[in-house]
This record gives C-alpha cells, structure tokens and sequence, in this order.
C-alpha cells in the first residue's frame, strides 16, 4: 500500500509545497472555467441548429402546400403572372432544400442531432450495373508474402449519370461477284425513317420526346447539340419533326379508333396560342383531349388519350370528333357538346370537381356557411369514392347507392331551399345555379359504376400542353397545332402505359416506313413485347 507523502520539516520547503499546489488548483480551475463555456457555447450551437433546421422544416413543409395550391389554381386559368410566382416559390424551396444538405453541424454534435430525412430507397434494380473491383494496394500480404484470399466483401451503390452521346452509325455494303461466273450480289439499302434524312430513329425520338414530354424547344435542343460538337439547323431539325408527323400518321388513327372504342369518354379542351401567317400576330388555337381510362373502375384495358387541333373554339370540332362516338361522354358544361347529347346516341355525365370549384371560389375569399356545407358535402362524397377506387362497377354502384345518393338528395334540397333566399345576382346564387343546371349529368354516376365522379382523367392529360406552353409560348401555325396533338397523343398514351417514351417512339420509327398498314395496330404501345429493350420507365 502507498504511504502519504511526509511533509518537510523546513518551513520554506513547506511553502513551497503549498505554492506549488496552490498554482496547480489555479490552473485546473482554469481548466475547468474554459471547459464550462466550451460547454455553454456547444449547447447554444446545439439548440441554435435545432432551431434552425426545425424552422426550415417548417418552411419546407409551408413552401410545398403552397406551392401545391397554387398549382390547383394556375390550371386552365390565363394569369401568367400566377406561374411566376409559383416560378420563385419553387426556387426558394429548392435553395431551402441546399441549405439544409450544406449546414454542416457542430463537430460535438455530431450524433445528438435528430436526422429528420428519410430513409433512402434502394437504387432501382432494372438499371444497369458497372461493377468496379478495388483491391488492396499490396498484391499480397505485407507480413508475411502470403496470398490473399476473400472471406467476404462490402458492396456499396452509386448512382450515376452518362451523358447522352451522339455518335455515327455507318452502313456499309460490300459489293460481290461470283469467282466463276462473274454474277454481282449487293444487300439492299437498310430503310430510314424518313427518306435522304441522316437522323437515325433513335435521333428523332430523343428530339420529339424533347420538344413534346420535357418541353425543350427546338433551337435549344441545337444549342445542346453544339455543345457536343455537333452542328443541327433548326429548319433541318423541323422538317424531321414534320416527317416523323407524317410516318406516325397511320398509328394515330389506329390510337383513336381505340379510344372511341370505350364506353365511356373523358373530353376537355385547353386554348394554345398559334402564330397568325402574314401579320405575325398570334391567335388562340385549341387542343381537345379525349382520355379513355377505367382502371378506377376495375377495368384492365390499356389506358389511352386522343389529342385534336381546331384553329378556334366552336362547337362543330368536338361534334365531328364524336360523330360516330355512342357511350357516355364526361365532360365541362360547355354548350358545344350539347347537339351531341341531344342526339340520344351520347349520354351526359359531369363534373363534381368543376361544381366543387365555384364554391371553392367564393370560400376562399369569403367563407360563409353555404360554401363551408356545401364543400363538405362533396369532401364527404370524394372519400366515398377513395374507398371504391379500383372496385368493379357493381361495387362501386351498390356503395354509391347506399352512401352517395342519400348525401346528394339531401344536398339538393338544402341548396333548393338556400337558393330562395339569395339574391339572383349574387356570386353563392351563381354557383347554385351551375350545380342545379347539371344536377341530371352530376347525379349520373350514382347509376352507373363505370362513370367517374369527376372529369380529372382529361384534366390530367393537359396538364403536359399547359406546362408546354410555357415554354415554347405558341405553335407556328395551324400544321404545327396538327402535329403537335399527334404527339401529345402518343406520349400522353405511352405515359399513361408505364413505358419509356423514347424506347417506344425508337422501336416505331425503326420499323413503321415499312410496316403494313392494316397491322398498324400492332405498333400501339399495348401490343409491343420488345424483348432487347427496356421498355418500363425508370421514373
């Protein structure tokens, strides 16, 4: 056992002693007094960036239903000033998001801040994987000069991105004669898509997915070709784009003879601006859409849109596409669609979602107790149909008769006697009255399980033209209107399929010059099982 110390007997040495441990006290205060504001300075820095990242977890979360709101608004409406601001909103939210993936935390705190990102998903298994191997430095063991052997590895995953290429394919077809006959042999030229042109299927396809899905205008997709050392006109880029129009021609109608095959249609239309010959002026075009999609009801045809391009609005354009259409059209109240129900050969069903809207409207400015029922009334409506979604029609009619209809009937008779004591002028009267007027095509679908309650199917089909037009401001004349309902015809339908849209628009154009027209079907995106190619979008 260690014995204490014996203290000297010398005073001096002994006030030494005490000095010295004097000193050493002093110092470990010190000590002690820098590690206690190290502490104060850390836990002000922790609470500091807690603080912080809550608060932009909550501006995060205020940005993004922002943003979601105004996106519900600025649909089918004309203010350009309302996508700006969605524009600036969006970028804010996006420097939020760099800001909170650039604040490095305190060292000390490293492991007491709370991680608030989810957890990441697996890289998607379809794509391909470029193994890289590391090894050791040493190609055997330092120690001893002994082999390596594996007992196991440590995988990890990177995601990467290889920029697209161009590159020259080039056909070359040897000419031959017989040694002993001298008889001359020479395979045919391969076909091209479009005739003397030197873009590739492959080519066109990227250029059409561009300018129609991503919207990028054509002299930008040159500027990016430049970048890469390689010189496109845009009057040579066009006139592909025009031919391709012409090759895929044949499919659009096989596309369209499909979806007026369906009983029930979804039609909306949505004005585009077209550039005037001669004064350079622009004037308003218009796209119609007509989607066929009853998967909501259980259905499991093939999903597909339709696109139509008229220079003006007027009625005759829906009634010559529909001509010969007999089912259930679902659609806005616009007058243009009514010689066609009266017909008898088309049956009306409207849209709970355009009714909901002019209540919305005036609640957001003014609530008051009519549009606060009336809007939770059709809440309730939309939750029954949450529930049904994907149900064959029996079911969906069987719930929608015992839940639906009584919510319906008593909201027609609440809105009945509500519209007696309002004024005709009024903006509640209004919306009232718009809902009276389609009562019969509101109600439709109550008796008939394979009508949607709304008409968002053909509003999401021109969800692409809208964000389209924002950039490319307008077609430049009637035959581009023409092409580009084409396109959004076969893209939106490709899209609605789950497949890659330049994989498809590749394999089609690769083949279709020499394809038979009366098995054109073949081609539509339902009817391909490429087998050397993949075809399930990587989104």
């Amino acid at each position: 056992m260690q014995t204490r110390r014996q203290l000297p007997n010398d005073i001096a040495e002994l006030q030494a002693m005490l000095h010295a441990q004097f000193t050493a006290f002093d110092v470990l205060a010190a000590k002690h007094d820098v590690l206690a504001v190290k502490h104060d300075v850390t836990t002000a820095e922790r609470d500091e960036l807690k603080k912080s990242k809550l608060d932009d977890k909550e501006e995060i979360k205020r940005l993004t239903l922002l943003i979601a709101k105004l996106k519900r608004m600025v649909f089918g409406q004309k203010s350009e000033k309302l996508s700006a601001q969605i524009a600036q909103l969006e970028l804010e939210l996006e420097e939020l998001h760099i800001t909170q993936a650039a604040r490095v935390p305190v060292a000390e705190l490293a492991e007491t801040v709370e991680r608030s990102t989810p957890k990441r998903r697996p890289l998607p298994e379809h794509l391909p994987r470029d193994v890289q191997t590391h090894m050791p430095a040493q190609a055997a063991c330092p120690d001893c000069g002994g082999k390596w052997k594996t007992l196991g590895e440590d995988v990890s995953e990177v995601l990467e991105y290889v920029p697209a290429s161009y590159r020259v394919i080039r056909h070359v077809r040897p000419r031959l004669t017989c040694s002993c006959c001298e008889r001359m042999a020479q395979a045919p030229a391969p076909s091209r898509p479009i005739a003397r042109s030197y873009f590739g299927p492959g080519l066109i396809s990227h250029v059409i997915v561009s300018k129609y899905m991503d919207h990028l205008p054509i002299y930008r997709q040159c500027q990016q070709a430049a970048r890469e050392g390689v010189e496109l006109s845009e009057s040579t880029v066009g006139d592909v784009v025009g031919g391709a129009h012409l090759l895929l021609r044949p499919l659009m109608q096989a596309l369209q003879r499909y979806v007026f095959a369906a009983h029930k249609l979804h039609a909306d239309d949505t004005p585009i601006s077209v550039l005037a010959p001669g004064n350079g002026k622009t004037k308003q075009g218009r796209l119609w859409v007509y989607t066929r999609d009853d998967r909501p009801a259980g259905d499991v045809a093939a999903p597909a849109v339709w696109f139509r391009y008229s220079p003006d609005r007027k009625g005759i354009h829906p009634q010559a596409h529909l001509k010969d259409y007999a089912g259930v059209l679902q659609a806005d109240a616009y007058a243009g669609y009514n010689p066609i129900y009266d017909s008898g050969r088309v049956l009306e069903a409207a849209c709970w979602a355009h009714a909901r809207r002019k209540f919305y409207d005036i609640h957001e400015t003014q609530p008051t107790p009519v549009t606060t029922y009336v809007l939770a009334q059709i809440g309730d409506l939309y939750k029954i149909e949450a529930g049904i979604r994907g149900s064959p029609p029996k079911r969906r009619q069987e719930v929608r008769q015992e839940y639906s209809k009584p919510i319906v009937e008593a909201l027609h008779a609440w809105l009945t006697a509500q519209l007696a004591t309002l004024s005709r002028k009024s903006v509640t009267a209004d919306a009232i009255g718009y809902a009276m007027n389609q009562w019969t095509a509101l109600t439709r679908y109550l008796d008939d399980g394979r009508i949607e309650i709304d008409n968002n199917a053909a509003e999401r089909a021109l969800r692409a033209v809208a964000v389209g037009r924002k950039n490319y401001l307008f077609l430049g004349s009637d035959a581009g209107g023409e092409r580009a309902a084409t396109m959004y015809s076969l893209l939106g339908t490709v899209k609605l399929n789950g497949i890659n849209p330049e994989s498809y628009l590749r394999h089609v154009l690769s083949v279709i010059a020499d394809y038979p027209v009366n098995r054109v079907d073949e081609l539509l995106p339902w009817n391909l099982n490429l087998n050397n190619e993949s075809l399930l979008n990587a989104a």
